[in-house]
């Protein structure tokens, strides 16, 4: 994606006629999310939606290789070590953004290609249109780095078909374009050689629905179709360990590779994760994005975000020392402390 403007900014806001256009801009970094972009994105939504020649609004990313990789961890990071509020601070505006895209009035269409995680979920799965281009990459890969599958994932994973969201949240598993059509990540699939004739018509002031109908295109069969029975049967449990044990059961390459995917990742992260998606089912989005929060906050003053980034992403050895190291040494209190109010700390939406 090449954006119009060659300005230096992170984030391009653009009026084409009846449409406002978001370009993500921080190609070099994958286009990850600052604080500042979170802020700037919320301002500018808020004073489209009062602008009644905006009809929609669409985001996309600036470069070949990403929509969003995601939050910026490396800035998160050094937060945390450095104990200054930015982390916080950042996860806050973020999450209010997410609910600002939620609960939006006007058409909000991502045009996702190449790589979306984490934080570039947030801007884009919670929308009400998520066009897939064919490079798609879908993942929610937190338990992997001691964090948890934030942004909405409280919401959108459990209300995936079947037991997929909770497959997707435990094990960070990637999703192509096809098979994040399936588990409803992304609501078309329109391939990107027809991307400025999408803008050209949402510009024009065509309704979302109309414009993508005219462009979208079938894609074949997935990964998930064929494997949603094994996926119903084994992450339908009680527990992490419970899915574990009905993975070792399987005795089939699948089972055993997505046992020993869960296996490696945050003992802690898992339980919190496997929590968050049960509950997250009967709770409307704001009451998800409350929840959250007040997760990451204990995720922020605890080890294994750290631990997991630092092995990750700073010394890339990929072998984190997680505290606990097994599932075994995480207690239900434990888990409980992550999901305690906050009293005058909670998330104002």
């Amino acid at each position: 994606m090449t954006p119009d403007s060659s300005s230096s900014a992170e984030v391009l806001f653009e009026r084409r006629g009846a449409l406002g256009l978001i370009t993500l801009n921080r190609p070099k970094a994958l286009n990850a999310l600052t604080q500042g972009m979170c802020v700037a994105m919320k301002a500018q939504l808020d004073a489209w939606e009062k602008d009644d020649a905006v009809k929609s609004v669409a985001i996309r990313g600036n470069g070949e290789r990403a929509f969003s990789a995601g939050g910026d961890i490396r800035a998160l990071y050094e937060s945390g070590q450095q104990k200054t509020p930015y982390a916080l601070q950042f996860y806050r505006d973020e999450y209010i953004l997410n609910a600002t895209i939620k609960r939006y009035p006007k058409p909000y269409v991502a045009l996702i290609h190449g790589i979306d995680m984490g934080g570039g979920v947030g801007v884009s799965v919670n929308g009400s249109h998520r066009v897939a281009g064919e490079t798609m990459t879908f993942a929610m890969p937190e338990t992997g780095i001691g964090l948890f599958p934030d942004v909405g994932g409280s919401y959108f994973l459990p209300r995936c078909p079947g037991e997929i969201g909770m497959f997707l949240g435990l094990t960070g598993a990637r999703l192509k374009t096809t098979d994040s059509l399936y588990a409803g990540i992304a609501t078309d699939f329109v391939p990107m050689a027809r991307w400025d004739m999408l803008l050209t018509a949402l510009a024009d002031g065509t309704g979302p629905d109309t414009a993508i109908a005219g462009l979208r295109d079938a894609v074949p069969d997935t990964f998930l179709a064929e494997h949603r029975n094994m996926i119903d049967r084994t992450f339908a449990h009680s527990s992490v360990e419970d899915i574990l044990a009905a993975l070792d059961a399987e005795h089939t390459d699948w089972g055993q590779d997505t046992a020993k995917t869960i296996r490696v990742k945050s003992p802690t992260s898992l339980k919190i994760a496997f929590r968050q998606i049960r509950e997250g089912k009967t709770l409307d989005f704001d009451d998800c994005m409350r929840m959250e929060y007040r997760m990451v906050n204990r995720i922020v003053a605890g080890h294994d975000f750290y631990e997991g980034v630092r092995a990750v992403i700073i010394d890339k050895d990929n072998a984190p020392k997680w505290c606990p190291a097994e599932l075994a040494g995480v207690s239900g209190a434990d888990v409980d402390a992550y999901f305690a109010p906050l009293g005058e700390r909670e998330l104002k939406l």
